[in-house]
């Protein structure tokens, strides 16, 4: 995907309790790969599970958040596979009242020219991240419960079919990430995953995804096993902290060469958000990237192949910012993007 090389786009959430201001900040700084924004401050809604909610078995809505409710267990499961075999996707869509940004974001591209839109991008919470934040009735985390995780991959891959049957309507390519915070924790005591089952899930929630003709991403803004993502074969793109974590991600590098062999690209988190400092220059984030391409050509891997299958991100989403420092991020990734380009 040479033609995404440089470009800028975001992750997900953004501090604002307005959509149209969320909408319009995601146009101005990322006009190629624009993304529709999740707004957790707007209400509980949008956070990043109860968003994805609607439709899931035994999830019921709170003021506090998303729950887990199993006393109609049988009756649910039956009703939800019911509109998994019928192809349902409407049962599956994200409602305006989850997801305002969305709506806008949808509405106003109506209104635009969309000319210099290479593609849309989308997300979801990725099934690990989404069933760590559930335990059972007896206090289990629902990770280890089969039926639901199964149920829970189902759901999100549904849940992006409707989003690319939504967006389908402006002709353009659809990116589509599922962000996995959660296994940044992958490989820890606390966090006992096995590594198989990480791939299978990814590659189960991600298939009917693939024959869409969307390009998948799966951002994780911790450190992690990275050959997870270079192992599922139907990922296209890793999103990481480039900022924090690009060192990590070098430990991985034959892995990344077959990556790239078989078309990944990877979208450089290179704007640090937990650590922003407004005194962070262009100059300094281009030096990092710089220094990440050197690193990966010394260790075998073509520069071209590398540049070519680059693309820029904050390192992570920045729904609990203050709105002005989420802009100057903005601003520095756009300025980013327009000089790395310069340069390929």
């Amino acid at each position: 995907m040479k033609e995404l090389a440089g470009l800028a786009t975001g992750i997900g959430s953004l501090p604002y309790n307005e959509a149209q201001k969320a909408v319009e900040l995601v146009l101005k700084y990322c006009p190629q790969i624009p993304f529709w924004p999740q707004l957790p401050k707007r209400d509980v809604k949008e956070g990043m599970v109860a968003q994805f909610c609607e439709g899931m078995p035994c999830i019921k809505l709170t003021d506090q958040g998303a729950v887990f409710n199993p006393r109609d267990k049988e009756r649910e499961l039956e009703k939800f596979y019911e509109s998994i075999i019928n192809a349902n996707l409407d049962y599956f869509k994200i409602s305006s009242d989850y997801a305002a940004g969305l709506y806008a974001f949808y509405e106003t591209l109506g209104k635009r020219d969309l000319k210099g839109v290479k593609a849309i991008k989308c997300h979801i919470t990725g099934p690990f991240t989404f069933a760590a934040g559930f335990k059972d009735e007896k206090g289990v985390c629902l990770l280890h419960d089969k039926v639901f995780m199964q149920a829970v991959i189902k759901a999100l891959s549904m849940k992006v079919l409707w989003q690319i049957k939504f967006f389908k309507v402006f002709g353009k390519k659809i990116i589509v990430f599922i962000d996995e915070p959660y296994l940044a924790c992958f490989g820890s005591a606390y966090t006992p995953l096995n590594r198989e089952d990480v791939i299978r899930g990814l590659r189960e929630l991600t298939q009917e995804i693939k024959a869409q003709s969307a390009l998948i991403g799966v951002h994780c803004c911790g450190n992690t096993d990275w050959s997870i993502f270079t192992d599922t074969q139907t990922i296209d793109i890793i999103n990481f902290d480039a900022f924090g974590f690009l060192d990590k991600l070098l430990l991985y590098a034959q892995d990344l060469k077959g990556f790239f062999g078989r078309g990944g690209m990877l979208c450089w988190g290179i704007v640090p958000t937990q650590e922003f400092d407004p005194g962070i220059s262009v100059d300094l984030l281009i030096d990092k990237i710089n220094q990440g391409i050197s690193a990966l050509v010394k260790k075998g891997i073509d520069r071209k192949s590398v540049c070519d299958n680059l693309i820029l991100s904050p390192a992570c989403g920045l729904g609990t910012m203050e709105p002005a420092n989420a802009e100057r991020v903005f601003k520095l990734l756009s300025e980013a993007s327009e000089k790395f380009k310069k340069l390929l």
